[in-house]
């Protein structure tokens, strides 16, 4: 069998459009996020990282300048609707405006599910589904007035398909896609697009803190995969920069599905 490789974490593609845009990225602190942030500065969008870990988001934005972007900090945690609505009134201040929202922030739920507890399921709905609600909220009320502007929300290829012990995360995910397709049909006609990313299985800490407890099976993973190998943040953030560029104008109330063929491969 020949080697897969990865794709690069840049390709090098420019978005000339995505120059200048103000762009905000929850959970932009670390994996997913931070690949996304990165990608979209490095187009010349100006970029506001919302993240509740203020010492890993000082990082984060302090990186980004120092490959020559502009980014903002933005502390706050999505399920709080207050510190929400103030990071959103902080990153319009900053950049004049709102144009792109990558809604990333997240948490896992492994479980039996006749183990979850009742604060461990709310934990999953006010971060998985409450906080994607509350930014999309906030970037909507900014951007259905001026009549342009994209969402673009991190489900799951669990928000497409089922899997046990992860109730809450299923039910979470498959609620955000859902989400997506009601506010693409109630905002497009003011020019607001509205689409979801369903990554599979990627390398970062999230992945590697499951392993490490031993929720997760990388190995295993890898070969119920078609493509055999995870996916690495790059590889997601490239496409939540493509949803947002003019390049994707049309499209609108889609789930873009990255998952290496999983959600395909009916076998274990």
């Amino acid at each position: 069998m020949h080697k897969i490789d990865a794709a690069p974490a840049d390709s090098g593609v420019r978005h000339a459009d995505l120059v200048g845009k103000s762009v905000v990225v929850t959970g932009g602190a670390r994996g997913i996020g931070l690949a996304t942030a990165r990608a979209y500065a490095r187009q010349g969008a100006r970029v506001a990282l919302l993240d509740l870990d203020e010492d890993a988001l000082r990082s984060a934005v302090a990186g980004i300048a120092a490959q020559g972007g502009q980014a903002l900090a933005c502390p706050a945690s999505v399920a709080d609707a207050d510190a929400v609505e103030r990071a959103f009134a902080q990153a319009e201040a900053a950049f004049g405006g709102l144009d792109v929202l990558v809604n990333n922030a997240g948490v896992s739920a492994n479980k039996p599910t006749l183990e979850v507890t009742v604060d461990e399921w709310r934990r999953a709905v006010d971060i998985n589904l409450t906080g994607v609600f509350l930014c999309a909220q906030a970037a909507g009320r900014r951007m259905v007035p001026r009549g342009e502007g994209c969402i673009i929300n991190l489900a799951s290829m669990y928000g497409v398909v089922a899997a046990p012990d992860r109730a809450a995360y299923c039910a979470t995910k498959g609620a955000v896609v859902l989400l997506t397709e009601t506010l693409a049909v109630e905002w497009g006609p003011a020019g607001v697009r509205v689409n979801a990313l369903a990554p599979g299985y990627v390398e970062t800490d999230l992945v590697r803190d499951l392993a490490a407890r031993g929720r997760l099976d990388p190995e295993r993973l890898r070969q119920r995969t078609p493509l055999r190998r995870l996916a690495q943040p790059g590889e997601m953030a490239e496409l939540a920069v493509f949803l947002g560029s003019r390049q994707a104008a049309y499209i609108n109330g889609h789930t873009l599905v990255a998952d290496g063929g999983w959600s395909r491969y009916c076998y274990l």
